[in-house]
């Protein structure tokens, strides 16, 4: 009778936990952010996502659009979202764009690290070596990180291009 006392009581515990966190997010609320990717090709001066486009030449540019929609029932602070450099591409510099108030860096190392501008060690030819900018086939993820938060039922999307090689 006494572990069935001590069972009860925990149980009665977790569900007494579980109820007050139900309240806390219906009281406090908490985002809920969708992402959603879309990839276009521009052929003939029309866009076509990539389902329509079929096998991609070399040379043409991908546009990837991300947005994010909160669907949540509170703001998402401090959002950010990264786009990934798909291989056999490589990133067009300058090409990153969004909405809103937001921040853009960059990753050349497989997104582990993030930079506004990314550098790389060149051996000069007296031996030393200086910091240069990245070529923008070192990029490896772009990533955005919004100032303000996402309003529960807004959106915002974030663009970049690619050139395939």
């Amino acid at each position: 009778m006494k572990t069935l006392t001590k069972s009860s009581s925990l149980i009665s515990f977790f569900f007494s936990l579980l109820i007050a966190g139900s309240v806390f997010a219906a009281l406090y609320g908490r985002p809920a952010v969708k992402v959603f990717l879309v990839g276009t090709v521009e052929r003939n001066h029309q866009p076509l996502t990539l389902e329509k486009a079929g096998l991609l030449n070399p040379g043409e540019i991908l546009q990837w659009t991300i947005k994010s929609q909160n669907d949540g029932n509170a703001p998402a602070h401090h959002y950010k979202t990264i786009g990934e450099i798909p291989p056999g591409t490589s990133y067009v510099i300058g090409s990153a764009r969004a909405e809103g108030n937001v921040g853009v860096v960059y990753s050349i190392d497989g997104g582990q690290s993030f930079e506004a501008k990314p550098m790389i060690d060149q051996k000069q030819p007296d031996g030393s070596v200086r910091k240069v900018a990245a070529p923008a086939s070192s990029y490896t993820h772009v990533r955005y990180e919004w100032n303000d938060p996402l309003s529960e039922g807004k959106q915002v999307s974030a663009f970049y291009k690619v050139r395939v090689k």
